[in-house]
């Protein structure tokens, strides 16, 4: 595909900080074994809290939100379901709950592409089909001016694409011309560019990096979701993939920022997991820190509804005692009165003692 071609035809030096990425990552990837034989309850507490924040963040960042209330229902329940938004986040429920579980024998092909937007869209009518009809990305300016903002392959053209993008997936670890992880970040964003369905390309390709990863034997994925991480930066996201997508039709784009971005949030993800892995020591103290956590990362104040929406799947009894907690041990203030008061950090909230 265009940027497999782009290495072929350019790639002589990787850049300088992909390489210190790259560096990072085969460490984490050496210590993840080790990591991963630590606190079976633990590791639980975080497989759980992956899928809960992996299905919630990704079809947020689409704009596909549900109640705070109806999360563990939606998630792990089998009760009716009241809207389109439960049936979304329910299918991607369902899609990475067969990449957790078989991975290793899910091979990437085209039919796994077209399986995983058929389980992440459900009932959809064009659920695991490639586009019919032309789709741009339309940017939308306040007063309801729109612009093209990239034009994606033909519909006629798609399916020519895909397979072509299979064909360069193959020959990158076949042949070991790239490096595998540079692959996989070429892959996405290839992915993208082509935008092979009407709908649901986002979530798709966030399953096809999980599911990638794994294939190259990356596992942080399954304990700290890549998901919310994306989300937590969707600015740098949508700002990468729309300075690397510029030129990519005639092969001029430049793939190195959206391929750094990548190796960042994989790197960021693993830190964050040898921290958490390194700390509670049961699945009670390990949803108290996902709270801590959450708080540390606040750059201000905070209210409980920010904390809430960090923290899926953790109940609001929770939040109140480890906020309780925290301001016992003057960690937090709480600047006001009611739910919507808003709270500030004091201090290391994660140092113990």
């Amino acid at each position: 595909m265009k940027t497999f071609e782009f290495f072929v035809k350019t790639i002589k030096n990787i850049p300088t900080t992909t390489s210190w990425y790259l560096s990072d990552l085969g460490e984490a990837r050496g210590k993840q074994e080790l990591f991963t034989k630590q606190s079976p309850q633990k590791l639980k507490v975080l497989r759980e809290h992956a899928l809960i924040e992996s299905a919630i963040s990704s079809n947020r960042i689409e704009g596909v939100t549900v109640d705070q209330k109806r999360v563990g229902t939606v998630i792990f329940g089998k009760a009716h379901l009241k809207d389109r938004s439960e049936e979304e986040v329910r299918h991607y429920r369902t899609a990475l709950a067969w990449i957790h579980r078989d991975g290793a024998k899910i091979p990437i092909s085209e039919k796994t592409i077209l399986k995983l937007h058929q389980m992440s869209r459900g009932e959809i009518w064009d659920a695991g089909k490639y586009k019919a009809k032309n789709v741009d990305i339309i940017e939308k300016f306040p007063g309801g001016r729109e612009r093209v903002r990239f034009k994606t392959v033909e519909a006629s053209k798609t399916k020519a694409f895909m397979g072509k993008l299979m064909e360069s997936w193959q020959d990158s670890l076949k042949e070991k011309n790239i490096q595998p992880l540079i692959a996989l970040a070429a892959f996405n964003l290839d992915f993208l560019c082509v935008h092979p369905f009407r709908d649901g390309n986002g979530r798709v390709s966030r399953l096809l990096l999980l599911l990638q990863c794994y294939s190259l034997g990356y596992e942080v994925g399954r304990y700290i979701s890549l998901e919310r991480l994306i989300e937590q930066s969707k600015e740098r996201y949508y700002e990468t993939l729309q300075q690397c997508s510029q030129g990519w039709h005639e092969g001029k784009h430049d793939p190195w920022p959206y391929i750094n971005y990548l190796l960042y949030i994989l790197k960021t993800a693993y830190h964050e997991f040898e921290n958490r892995v390194g700390q509670a020591k049961s699945p009670r103290g390990a949803k108290t820190e996902f709270i801590e956590t959450a708080i540390t990362s606040f750059s201000g104040e905070f209210a409980f509804s920010h904390l809430e929406k960090a923290c899926p799947g953790v109940s609001r009894d929770m939040i109140r005692r480890v906020l309780r907690d925290l301001k016992q041990s003057k960690k937090v203030e709480c600047l006001g009165r009611g739910p919507g008061a808003l709270w500030v950090k004091r201090g290391n909230i994660l140092k113990r003692g």
